[in-house]
């Protein structure tokens, strides 16, 4: 793995060094979140499913309001200095988490806080990311940047693993180590010196050429509930998974991207995004299939480790998530397009987001012992629309001649 990450820092520039190693601190806090955050709403604050579907919506709204967040503070300079001040959010409401009383009003502030952070920093750091790729290799850097974040993220869940099993830390620790990765990330993006950049002189960008890239950002929010929300879900409620199996199982979804992200990275710059995000469309169609027939299919030792299976490849699949962003770039007509657009993209799959965890949490309570299986019926006819859309996707050739024939 040291290998790994010299060899991606190597030759690098200095402010790109920086982007990188941030990114490890990122990657920590992160594995943080994935792998507690579904126990500590359960065991601590004894959510039951349409409690911790309605909190969805506080959680979500930030990603909404994104776009309107980032437009207003462009007098900051830049999206680098945005970044900055989005991991100090993240860091504050991570750690307030750590130390609230087990009561279900006071998290719904502090997950708004502490989501601000979180959403303000996504579109961003896949266009300061791109900034640093040249021409032609958008999906390669992309790939490396997730590469080596998935690397930190292995080593911090293997760390978390061993902290949960062995010396048995509570949530308050565990939101403090990724509280601490916050700040560290903060001050290292702090010392970047911001590219000098053209700037939309427009804070929001709305245009029709970008609208079939706005409805795939819908999608997503409705697709990305399921490896959020319900699958993390079902094995804390239906199977009982403890949060050390749930910080392993993060921990093999952070090892397999260590290798599958920068592979789809170069799968993107070679065969396009209509291909990559096609094929994640229709193996998520059966990914969901996995968690509606397991226990119907296989005795319950073998259903477990079905669902365990399903639950990685979910994951795994959302790495295709950079094609959105590539795809983005390419059919741009103007550079300065870019960053707005990735956070009206942003805002728009949560339109999508606020509204549909509740919808799934009512046919989860409705169905009884087995309603979960309703909620991943519904993601599987998801990933039918999703590769429906997908394939109306445009060839670079095909853009780049649609563009001339516009301007012409």
């Amino acid at each position: 793995m040291t290998k790994r990450i010299k060899g991606v820092v190597q030759g690098a520039e200095r402010e790109f060094s920086l982007f990188l190693i941030a990114g490890v601190f990122l990657g920590i806090a992160q594995s943080v979140d994935s792998s507690t955050l579904a126990n500590y709403l359960k065991e601590h604050i004894g959510m039951m499913i349409l409690q911790r579907t309605a909190l969805e919506f506080p959680r979500e709204l930030p990603g909404l309001l994104v776009v309107l967040v980032i437009g207003a503070l462009s007098f900051l300079g830049g999206d680098v200095r945005i970044c900055v001040l989005a991991n100090l959010i993240a860091a504050a409401g991570m750690y307030v988490l750590g130390i609230l009383p087990a009561q279900y009003i006071y998290v719904i502030p502090v997950i708004f806080v502490y989501s601000l952070g979180l959403h303000m920093f996504m579109p961003l750091s896949g266009s300061i990311g791109m900034s640093y790729a040249n021409p032609g290799e958008t999906g390669k850097i992309l790939g490396k940047l997730s590469s080596v974040s998935n690397i930190a993220i292995v080593l911090s869940s293997a760390a978390l693993y061993a902290l949960y099993r062995f010396v048995h830390i509570g949530f308050r620790t565990a939101f403090t180590i990724g509280a601490t990765a916050f700040i560290i990330s903060a001050v290292l993006l702090a010392l970047i010196r911001p590219k000098k950049i053209v700037r939309a002189k427009k804070r929001y960008i709305f245009r029709k050429e970008y609208r079939l890239y706005y409805w795939l950002c819908m999608i997503y929010g409705a697709r990305k509930q399921i490896f959020l929300t319900f699958g993390p879900w079902a094995l804390v409620d239906v199977f009982h998974r403890p949060v050390a199996t749930m910080t392993m199982l993060f921990f093999i979804v952070a090892v397999i991207g260590i290798f599958v992200k920068p592979w789809i990275g170069h799968l993107i710059d070679k065969v396009g995004e209509k291909f990559v995000l096609s094929a994640e469309a229709f193996l998520f169609f059966f990914t969901c299939l996995g968690y509606v027939f397991a226990e119907s299919i296989f005795r319950p030792s073998l259903a477990i480790l079905f669902i365990y299976v399903c639950y990685v490849a979910d994951f795994t699949l959302d790495s295709v998530g950079m094609a959105r962003i590539t795809y983005m770039k390419k059919i741009a007509l103007k550079p300065e397009d870019v960053s707005p657009s990735l956070s009206l993209g942003i805002s728009l799959d949560h339109v999508v987001t606020i509204f549909l965890p509740i919808l799934g949490g009512l046919a989860w309570k409705s169905g009884g012992a087995g309603g979960y299986r309703y909620v991943f019926l519904g993601g599987a006819v998801i990933a039918m629309i999703n590769f429906i859309s997908c394939r109306m996707i445009k060839e670079p050739a095909a853009v780049a001649q649609s563009s001339a024939s516009e301007a012409s």
